[in-house]
């Protein structure tokens, strides 16, 4: 009771204008939960970056992705460059950079500050605060896409977009320090477009419409549904040797929210002979490397996978024998919709809300 009243005043001096709110220059979409973590905000926010820049009205647009950096050692805003590290930036930024090069990804704490930055980017010349930013060259953002911000209310976003877990309905979960909510199931309201995620690969027409009316989806919001689509194993380091990816046995290690779903994927191909579980946005060291390699010698023939993610912090630590270099591979997942159609309405959703947001 104490953390929800706690919640409901703040939200209430945002409404109400007793505390100050600011706007970005630039059109801005939020990608965010309700919940603490697990609900795919990465995958969603690469699902966009790649629905702008196939669009007629964003293509030939410069688009930042802003994001806190969660765990970064670094300080106030930076650029992530793509040869940086997990230590420096964080995982989810650098997974997005490697992915999308040609695009700004940037970090601050400070989102008000941050968009100020990609919005000026001259500014970062004499910024006191952007002193340590490593690079400085950063064209003029024309929209940018702000991770993990719904609950950032100094910061007034143009567009909303919330993730709601398939497996962990909000209207099903407690607030903290009993459930997984980190903010009020009411807050919904707020979102312009409500995804339901990691949903199974069939879902039926009446189970949506009961997930529209639990979550209470008014005629002005948008409800759509995606699944987690894994693709590929990919070599993590250059020195990985491709003919691992046959072998019968796996070693699997990961640091993410609920790795279910990855291990289901890889049971079908896969007989795993050893799991190690991290916590969410682990930082691992080299006594890890050693628990893995002991896997290892125990099952020599043993291709060893992790994520995306995870693959963003391994190379973080120094002297990663070459045994664990030649056959380790991550696994990238991609966001799919149920249909061309659904993928077509939210292209469409998308891009309209952005010009309405203009």
């Amino acid at each position: 009771m104490i953390y929800r009243w706690a919640l409901k005043i703040r939200h209430l001096a945002y409404d109400k204008g007793w505390c100050g709110h600011e706007t970005c220059k630039v059109p801005t979409v939020c990608v965010g939960n309700i919940t603490v973590g697990g609900t795919g905000k990465t995958p969603h926010t690469e699902l966009i970056i790649r629905t702008l820049q196939k669009s007629a009205e964003w293509s030939c647009k410069d688009i930042a992705v802003l994001s806190r950096g969660y765990r970064r050692k670094s300080r106030g805003f930076q650029n992530v460059p793509s040869d940086g590290t997990a230590y420096e930036y964080g995982d989810e930024p650098l997974q997005i950079k490697h992915k999308f090069p040609d695009i700004t990804v940037a970090v601050d704490k400070d989102r008000v500050e941050g968009c100020g930055f990609l919005c000026n980017p001259e500014t970062l010349l004499t910024s006191k605060k952007a002193a340590k930013c490593r690079d400085k060259r950063i064209p003029k953002i024309d929209l940018i896409i702000l991770d993990d911000a719904f609950q950032y209310r100094k910061l007034k976003c143009g567009v909303n977009i919330v993730l709601v877990d398939y497996n962990r309905p909000i209207f099903e979960d407690r607030l903290l320090p009993f459930g997984r909510l980190r903010d009020l199931p009411e807050r919904l309201e707020y979102a312009d477009i409500v995804i339901v995620t990691k949903c199974p690969n069939y879902l039926q027409d009446e189970e949506k419409e009961e997930w529209r009316s639990k979550l209470g989806i008014t005629e002005n919001q948008h409800l759509f549904f995606t699944t987690i689509n894994y693709c590929p194993p990919v070599a993590v380091y250059p020195e990985c040797d491709s003919r691992y990816i046959y072998s019968k046995k796996l070693i699997l290690f990961s640091g993410i929210a609920n790795d279910t779903l990855l291990r289901n994927y890889l049971c079908d191909t896969y007989r795993i002979v050893k799991r190690f579980v991290f916590a969410d946005h682990y930082r691992y060291t080299y006594s890890d490397i050693r628990k893995i390699t002991a896997a290892l010698k125990k099952n020599p023939t043993s291709a060893i996978a992790t994520t995306e993610k995870d693959a963003q912090r391994i190379r973080d630590v120094r002297n990663v024998p070459m045994a664990i270099k030649e056959r380790l591979f991550q696994v990238p997942i991609k966001v799919g919709f149920y249909s061309l159609k659904e993928q077509e309405e939210f292209e469409e959703t998308l891009i309209t809300a952005i010009s309405k947001s203009i």
